[in-house]
Formats: structure tokens, sequence, C-alpha cells
């Protein structure tokens, strides 16, 4: 895959707007640094101390926001054995900008779940991500 820097994972602040009834909570548009097509947005609910890791997309861009609870983003640079860490939330509500060839994976922080928001900018191709079990990639969770 090439050299793969983490500095290309792109953290964007997004609006939180209140709201009389309920906030409102911006995730992307398409005039956002970070946007690269839509392929598919899905949720994915995180128990808390969940580990869902290590995966490393081909061809996928993730754009991943977290609305309800924290969740801990791990991302690693296989070439320089360094590790990145974002955590993301309604307290510091983010979004963060995946590219292709990043080993990572997260882990739900709050209780009883977190939700999280992948707009991706393919549809779901399980033959374009490569897996690793848990142990191969040594990080601390």
């Amino acid at each position: 895959m090439g050299q793969v820097i983490l500095d290309a994972v792109l953290v964007t602040l997004l609006p939180c707007i209140p709201t009389a009834g309920g906030d409102v909570m911006h995730a992307m548009k398409q005039s956002d640094a970070g946007f690269t097509g839509f392929g598919e947005a899905y949720f994915s609910w995180l128990e808390a101390g969940a580990v869902k890791a290590w995966k490393r997309h081909s061809r996928m861009t993730m754009n991943l926001v977290v609305p309800v609870g924290r969740v801990r983003f791990v991302f690693f640079s296989e070439a320089d054995n360094v590790f990145r860490v974002e955590e993301i939330g309604p307290e510091r509500y983010a979004r963060l900008t995946v590219p292709p060839g990043i080993w990572f994976g997260f882990q739900g922080l709050q209780q009883p779940e977190n939700l999280l928001l992948n707009l991706a900018s393919i549809p779901h191709d399980p033959s374009e991500a490569e897996r690793r079990n848990r142990d191969e990639i040594h990080f601390d969770w």
C-alpha cells in the first residue's frame, strides 16, 4: 500500500446547534474537507468496553462521527510502528476522515452504548478490506 502517514487522518470539529426540543448535530456536507464521494452511510452500536480491531481499507475513505457516547479510535502506522489516538463524542463533537491504507481499531468508552456513524466513500465491499486479529498489533486498550 505504500507509505501511509497518520497525519492524513483529518479531524474536523462539527457544529452542534442548540434548538428548542433538541440539538441539531451536523455530520457532513458535500462541500466539506474530507468528502470524497458517497457510497453508503451506516450506524453501528458499540458496547462500553468493546474493542473492534484491526482493519485496513484499500479503497474506502471513512468519515466517522459519534453522536452518542464516546469512542476511542486508534490508528497504526506499520512503517513507523507508531499509534495515533483520537476520542470523539458529543463533548468533542468532530468528524474523523480516514483515507484508505491506515490500520485502525476502536473502543466504546461510555455506558451503556456508543453510536458510530460512518459516511463511507464506497458501498461496503468485504474484498477491499484487510483484517488482523486484535493481538497482532500490540496496543494497550
